[in-house]
């Protein structure tokens, strides 16, 4: 039986721009840096699935989204600081979990 992932994101983008692929490519590495195999990743372009953007009030792009484990967060914009990503998402990267010290 597979292990549920800890952590549940979706990133909203619009097409293929390159600020959209650089949202992607960053918050990929920066999962896998911090909890690989831990997280499952959705990606939603709002151009393709305007309903899906609309049902989350999901205004500006790129817009990551921390679905679990709830509540809800939400950050945009660009994601290149790591530090600030995470304490956005309240994600607790490796090596933070109780009991890992």
């Amino acid at each position: 039986m597979l292990k549920e992932a800890k952590y549940r994101l979706k990133l909203y983008v619009t097409d293929h721009t390159l600020r959209s692929r650089r949202a992607l490519a960053q918050l990929r590495q920066l999962c896998e840096e911090q909890f690989p195999h831990d997280y499952v990743l959705e990606v939603v372009d709002v151009l393709e699935h305007p309903e899906e953007a609309a049902a989350h009030r999901i205004l500006a792009t790129p817009t990551v989204e921390r679905v679990l484990p709830h509540p809800i967060r939400r950050i945009i914009g660009d994601l290149a600081d790591v530090d600030k990503v995470l304490a956005g998402l309240a994600l607790q990267p490796l090596g933070d979990a109780p009991g890992s010290k």
